[in-house]
């Protein structure tokens, strides 16, 4: 297959890209971090989009699978976080996703084939206090992913929504905002969960193969995102206590 992986310099769509590639696929990686193995690209640029497509097509002549995984970390209490801050966060992680979709939609249509793989996280699923617009912009590729894969069906083309809980990922170095008491708390539990990389991309290659269109690739995002769905009250408790924790933190209005 052809694989197009944005955000492919390290951590999970680095790990993506060699999954892929020690299967056998051709893998495109792209990155804002070029180097000579990575494609650089702005997933925010709709004329970056249109260099990576066009090159796409001049080097395989079409795409089998698009991975949107480029994102950046963030959030922050309510009134902490800045509308800069919110902007940064939907530019990258619910546009970037969407200029991607759009970017190769005619090409997909005009195959009568392809699939779209959107890594968003367990924050589109599940919505813990202090994440507001992170939590935000990745509910949005999960309903983006799902209204693709309805209105792409016709073509053949097959869209996929990835939500993980914590994993150790160099993602949190990209987390800078005007909270960094609540950025401490969510770098605390990205280093201290024993899931890297690896684990997520396997599981991910799983559930493709399976055809899952929603893969919840880690115990952890299985069992928060069930308890939503089973126990709604016992969910809202436990998000309602988390959420009380964050008045000890500096900073925010009393």
């Amino acid at each position: 297959m052809r694989v197009l992986i944005t955000g492919a310099a390290g951590g999970l769509g680095g790990a993506l890209a060699a999954a892929f590639s020690d299967r056998g696929d051709d893998v495109l990686r792209t990155d804002l971090r070029e180097s000579s193995e990575v494609l650089g690209h702005d997933v925010t640029s709709d004329e970056s989009w249109a260099v990576v497509r066009s090159h796409v097509e001049e080097t395989w002549g079409g795409l089998d699978v698009l991975v949107n995984n480029a994102g950046i970390a963030g959030g922050g209490r309510m009134d902490v976080a800045t509308m800069d801050e919110w902007q940064r966060l939907v530019d990258v992680n619910l546009l970037g996703v969407a200029r991607g979709i759009a970017t190769f939609t005619p090409l997909f249509k005009r195959q009568r084939s392809g699939q779209v793989v959107n890594i968003a996280s367990l924050a589109g699923l599940v919505h813990p206090a202090g994440m507001a617009s992170y939590n935000a912009t990745k509910a949005g590729v999960v309903a983006l992913t799902e209204t693709v894969g309805h209105e792409l069906s016709p073509w053949g083309v097959t869209a996929h929504v990835v939500c993980p809980s914590y994993f150790k990922t160099g993602l949190i170095d990209s987390m800078a905002g005007s909270d960094e008491a609540f950025g401490a708390v969510i770098a605390h539990l990205v280093q201290s969960s024993p899931l890297g990389p690896d684990d997520i991309a396997a599981a991910v290659l799983e559930g493709l193969d399976q055809g899952l269109e929603l893969i919840v690739p880690d115990d952890a995002a299985r069992a928060a995102y069930d308890l939503k769905r089973s126990d709604r009250a016992a969910y809202d408790a436990q998000m309602r206590r988390q959420a009380a924790k964050l008045t000890d933190l500096p900073g925010g209005a009393s």
